[in-house]
């Protein structure tokens, strides 16, 4: 595995830190790419976030890349407004796609809760409407609606998705009504897949008693995005 230090050009006004990392037999133009971006209250160093990428990449499933959101580089903890934050996406996308050392082959966009919405927002849009085109989604706990208020989904830019999706939440997660989510997935134009992390929360922790770290959790995330890139590559998801 390479793996590159990168500054993104993000807004007009702010630059912020990326990091990509490759596989060692990367095929330019061939070896899918994931973009992956973080939530409200963390950064790109989110373990969760490091440890999938260095898995994809050490497996050669996929080049990865993860990035601040201005907020996050400049240690902030209000989020940018949803412009600053889908034009931050948007050209960590342009730079991915141009990486020297690989050029990305097919695009899978994601993220963690905040970086999960936003890029559904994205892609919920043509690139003549300030969208972006990716080969699959894969979201890392959906924020679907705000604790408590299952009676108030937030499924806008859920119903306009046309690509393959990967769903993982906890079993746990307050953002997340689990038949809420089912039926949003079972009902885009291509079905979502829901994949759930027994016992989890928002942040994929688990309690003591389930006898699992957290390493555990991860790596089991890491499998499940690597079999859905997987999958979707050789048309097995259409």
């Amino acid at each position: 595995m390479v793996t590159q230090t990168i500054k993104i050009k993000a807004t007009a006004e702010d630059t912020v830190s990326g990091v990509i990392n490759v596989p060692e037999e990367c095929r330019p133009g061939v070896t899918p790419g994931l973009i992956l971006a973080h939530g409200q209250s963390n950064d790109m160093n989110l373990p969760l976030l490091a440890f999938v990428a260095e898995y994809l990449a050490d497996s050669g499933v996929a080049s990865v890349l993860r990035f601040n959101f201005p907020y996050a580089e400049r240690g902030a903890k209000r989020p940018d407004t949803a412009v600053a934050l889908q034009t931050a996406f948007q050209r960590a996308h342009d730079v991915f796609l141009e990486n020297p050392a690989c050029p990305s082959g097919p695009v899978f966009l994601g993220g963690k809760s905040l970086g999960a919405r936003i890029a559904s927002e994205l892609v919920s849009r043509t690139p003549e409407a300030g969208g972006l085109d990716a080969t699959g989604l894969v979201f890392l706990g959906f924020p679907l609606h705000a604790p408590g208020r299952g009676d108030q989904p937030s499924l806008e830019p859920l119903r306009r998705i046309n690509v393959p999706s990967l769903f993982i939440t906890g079993t746990r997660d307050p953002f997340c009504d689990l038949n809420l989510l089912q039926a949003a997935a079972a009902g885009l134009d291509y079905p979502g897949t829901v994949y759930l992390i027994a016992n989890g929360n928002h942040s994929f922790e688990v309690p003591a008693a389930a006898g699992r770290s957290q390493e555990d959790v991860n790596r089991e995330i890491a499998e499940r995005v690597a079999c859905f890139i997987h999958l979707v590559r050789t048309e097995v998801i259409p």
